[in-house]
């Protein structure tokens, strides 16, 4: 595994509360992030079928953009008795043409696993692959997931996207009841983190 010894790092994110989050996350380790929008850069086109081939997308375009070490994340979604979906196209579920409603997009998993007869628990986990991609070409891959199940209905308004109807496994609270920050220190991204910071060279 290639080691990150830099502390400059370009996160492929135009979504301010992820960058948010991972600079909380690599705060520790005294690395300066930035994102792809301080850089102006476009947001590619996401066009891959899993979540490492959209990670490695929107790594790749950023490292080659800024000359800068860039690390980009794909999540999403997986419902058990939907087959895995929605999967990658977890935010695909939200767009309307005028912006993304979660609320129309968990009452659409709801009206699935209704359809379904799917029995209860409705399990499903929330997957989150990070990409660390160098501008030489380089990357490294780390998954993280947090295993659960989907309720209804919705509970709680912090967080964001499916977070309201999610419950992780071993918690009474919802994502969207739990406080962001502690949250951000249970769920997928802080799983695919821990393997990240294995391959920090401080």
């Amino acid at each position: 595994m290639r080691r990150f010894t830099g502390d400059r790092l370009v996160i492929a994110t135009h979504n301010r509360g992820k960058l948010e989050e991972i600079a909380d996350l690599l705060g520790p380790h005294g690395i300066a992030v930035s994102s792809a929008a301080d850089h102006g850069l476009p947001e590619p086109e996401e066009t891959g079928t899993t979540f490492v081939e959209n990670a490695r997308i929107k790594a790749h375009a950023a490292a080659q953009a800024t000359g800068l070490p860039a690390l980009a994340d794909d999540s999403g979604l997986e419902i058990d008795a939907l087959g895995g979906a929605p999967g990658v196209y977890t935010a695909d579920w939200a767009e309307t043409g005028n912006g993304r409603d979660f609320v129309m997009a968990m009452t659409r998993a709801h009206d699935a696993l209704e359809a379904a007869k799917a029995p209860e628990p409705r399990t499903g986990r929330f997957c989150c692959t990070l990409v660390l991609a160098w501008p030489d070409g380089h990357d490294e891959v780390f998954p993280g997931v947090m295993p659960g199940r989907i309720v209804w209905p919705m509970r709680g308004d912090q967080g964001h996207g499916y977070d309201p109807i999610f419950q992780p496994d071993g918690y009474d609270q919802t994502f969207g009841e739990m406080d962001r920050w502690a949250k951000n220190r249970i769920s997928h991204r802080a799983d695919a983190f821990r393997k990240f910071e294995a391959a920090l060279g401080d």
